[in-house]
């Protein structure tokens, strides 16, 4: 297994869940973690709270805006002179029937799950042009190969990350970039925000969002001859 000690990493959605997971995770393997949110005090509290840990800068940014993107990398490229990972983690889901779903909840799907992982990567790939190769890893979910009802826009946005996912490996592998998409299921967070989709109370059989941080790390240090391009991850004994 190859070692993290010293390599730079961007994470997106990075102040909670499972992005909050996944900086801590790299902080305590010896990487410089950038990672952004979607407030200016959400970011600085992480920050506070993880700066024991290791090297870890933050800066507010919607994921969802191309100009909002490119700011965020203007101020990683400030605190950074280079950059090794991309972990497009952040998103959300408005669950509602399709005759329900305005053009608003739709967008606010497609155009964060979907769109701002292409912006963020976009950005990355100049990155690791100059610096010959990188590694991105997208954070999608089952709900990218299984459709479900009220998932409508969710799916569709899951569904299009891992055909981006699948096509970016195919572009760039040549190019010294690895590409690996995560698709977890059930996970022990409240991502959604959508009060019509009640969450229970127990949560112990859900997977943890540092089981999905400890698979992120696990892809990352796999030898570079090697590229794990797609891991799913389901609960061990989900409900009956």
């Amino acid at each position: 297994m190859e070692s993290l000690k010293d390599k730079i990493a961007i994470v997106t959605g990075g102040t909670r869940g499972i992005g909050r997971a996944i900086v801590e995770n790299l902080l305590r393997e010896g990487v410089a973690v950038a990672f952004c949110g979607r407030s200016s005090e959400s970011v600085s509290r992480a920050v506070a709270e993880l700066s024991p840990i290791g090297r870890v800068f933050g800066a507010p940014a919607d994921i969802s805006r191309a100009d909002s993107v490119h700011a965020f990398f203007q101020a990683f490229d400030r605190e950074f002179s280079v950059l090794d990972i991309l972990v497009n983690n952040a998103g959300l889901g408005v669950f509602k029937k399709v005759a329900d779903l305005t053009p608003e909840d739709w967008h606010r799907n497609i155009d964060l799950n979907l769109n701002g992982a292409f912006y963020c990567t976009r950005e990355a790939l100049t990155r690791f042009r100059r610096e010959r190769g990188g590694f991105v890893v997208n954070i999608s979910s089952l709900a990218g190969k299984n459709p479900f009802s009220g998932g409508a826009a969710y799916n569709a946005s899951k569904f299009g990350l891992n055909g981006f996912t699948e096509a970016l490996m195919l572009d760039h592998r040549h190019d010294n970039v690895r590409v690996c998409s995560i698709m977890p299921g059930s996970v022990a967070t409240d991502f959604s925000g959508d009060a019509s989709r009640p969450r229970s109370d127990d949560t112990s059989w859900m997977i943890a969002p540092e089981d999905v941080a400890e698979t992120v790390t696990h892809v990352l240090r796999l030898s570079p001859r090697t590229m794990i391009s797609r891991v799913e991850m389901r609960p061990s004994k989900p409900h009956k």
